[in-house]
């Protein structure tokens, strides 16, 4: 089985000075792949200077996560790509118990390590955790994480079973399913391009697994913090654009009224935090989804569409209001 490991960077010298090492050492069964995204930095000199190993693939342009990947992507030929973030440390053997999953089941079209926190190991980290869910209103959580609350890492979710999504800061995928899918959607630009990927994916009868015996350490925000109105943005818009195109039936508008008075409550929360420049990232997220809301309606016309999505109705309620703070609690 040919697995490729494809690092996207944009500017990111310093986390290939901290990363790059511990992937080299710990990929032995894997080419690995620098897709750089038009760095104006010494990204590139820098690899070609300290890894010869590791193969350059240049970008023309920064299309942020997903064309990033589609475009880099299409030039390397593997059966499995894994999509790395370039803030993630690899542990020895990663890529043993997936190859061995991937092997086991051919159903199987993506998957998902356990990914703990690089800053406190014994934790698990926002992106992803222990595989991802979503809920019906299209609010997503994991296993290990839901909203800002963490778990610890007691072994709990060493396991390997199917889950909704896979996280992008670290993503198996092979590729016949990939391009079968039609890649990432690029007006995603980034965040949750990969929920939309799975959800796809699942749609054409395949599954995602989390597989517990591989553990990778992800900084996260390496990009773009929490504090960047830019990544509210995303993560706002991105939402309502991955409900529009994927959620079966009718309800999807009811839905889609929920999410937006919701939206309006999380902005105020914002202004009453001190924070206007959130406010007015949802403010535009907002505009910027109904600019482009026909275009996603053709797109939902398009797909195949799935049964039910979701395990739990609200995991606002479940968290906000019941104080549900843990996976096994929802």
């Amino acid at each position: 089985m040919n697995i490729a490991v494809v690092i996207l960077n944009w500017n990111g010298r310093s986390l290939l000075e901290q990363f790059l090492p511990s992937v080299i050492k710990n990929s032995n069964e894997a080419i690995v792949y620098l897709a750089d995204n038009a760095s104006t930095d010494e990204s590139i000199s820098y690899v070609t200077t300290n890894f010869p190993q590791i193969k350059i693939i240049k970008n023309h342009t920064n299309g942020g996560y997903a064309k990033g990947y589609n475009d880099a992507l299409s030039k390397i030929d593997a059966d499995i790509y894994c999509l790395l973030n370039s803030d993630v440390e690899v542990t020895p053997d990663w890529l043993v118990p997936v190859i061995k999953t991937f092997q086991t089941f051919n159903d199987v079209a993506a998957i998902q390590p356990k990914i703990l926190d690089y800053k406190k190991k014994n934790h698990f980290e926002y992106a992803g955790a222990a595989g991802g869910f979503i809920d019906k209103l299209g609010y997503p959580y994991c296993r290990g994480r839901i909203f800002d609350t963490l778990e610890k890492d007691n072994g709990q979710y060493d396991d390997t079973i199917p889950v909704f999504w896979a996280s992008g800061a670290c993503l198996f995928i092979r590729k016949k399913v990939f391009e079968e899918v039609e890649k990432f959607d690029e007006d995603f630009f980034a965040h949750q391009e990969e929920i939309d990927l799975c959800w796809r994916i699942q749609n054409r009868g395949y599954n995602i697994m989390f597989e517990g015996q591989s553990t990778v350490y992800h900084l996260g925000g390496a990009t773009l913090n929490t504090m960047n109105p830019r990544k509210t943005f995303l993560n706002f818009r991105n939402g309502l654009y991955l409900l529009v195109k994927n959620v079966p039936g009718n309800s999807v508008w009811f839905i889609i009224f929920i999410r937006l008075v919701l939206d309006g409550v999380a902005g105020f929360r914002f202004l009453i935090q001190g924070k206007p420049s959130h406010f007015f990232a949802i403010l535009k997220a907002h505009f910027s989804f109904y600019g482009n809301l026909g275009a996603f309606i053709k797109k939902r016309r398009k797909l195949s569409k799935m049964g039910k999505y979701y395990t739990v109705f609200s995991v606002v309620w479940q968290y906000f209001i019941l104080k549900h703070k843990h996976f096994k609690q929802l």
